[in-house]
């Protein structure tokens, strides 16, 4: 691929909507993150917390995330030994403390730097209503609970990339 830095400006992307379904800690991160780097590069930045992803912005889940090591194909451990009861915790502690080390914050500090960043969080209403959650629920940083017509929407426009995680 040409450098980046030549790539012409009309075709550079200008939006970033991700749709997080998911509120497994390396999820969650890879999110964050992929909405940070958009920030830091001028690109406006979406999250659509959806399903098990509102879970990341729950006030009482969002720092008990965790890896999910049964059914992980990435985690290169037999199933069986996944569920072991102790090796979930240890995935993630041993996950949190590589992050710290590199300096990334944990997820409600993350949320902070999204939202101070002008990263736009919403939240899914459908999800919303199907698990019985009021918006005091989440994080003060939901920038508001839409439909996903609302989110649809919002996605209109030249160069804007819709990634599902």
């Amino acid at each position: 691929m040409d450098n980046p830095a030549e790539v012409n400006k009309d075709a550079r992307v200008k939006k970033m909507m991700l749709i997080l379904s998911k509120a497994t800690i390396d999820n969650v991160y890879a999110c964050f993150i992929l909405a940070n780097g958009a920030r830091m590069e001028g690109i406006e930045a979406e999250i659509f917390f959806t399903f098990f992803g509102l879970e990341a912005v729950q006030k009482k889940k969002l720092e008990h995330l965790h890896v999910a090591t049964v059914g992980n194909p990435a985690m290169h451990i037999p199933t069986l030994l996944g569920g072991l009861p102790g090796m979930e915790s240890f995935a993630t502690n041993m996950m949190k403390k590589e992050m710290e080390k590199l300096d990334i914050p944990p997820v409600g500090e993350f949320i902070e730097i999204l939202e101070a960043s002008g990263a736009k969080l919403w939240a899914c209403k459908l999800a919303m209503d199907m698990f019985h959650l009021e918006r005091e629920d989440l994080v003060d940083e939901i920038s508001d609970v839409i439909t996903v017509g609302d989110f649809y929407n919002r996605a209109q426009g030249e160069n804007t990339h819709l990634l599902f995680i």
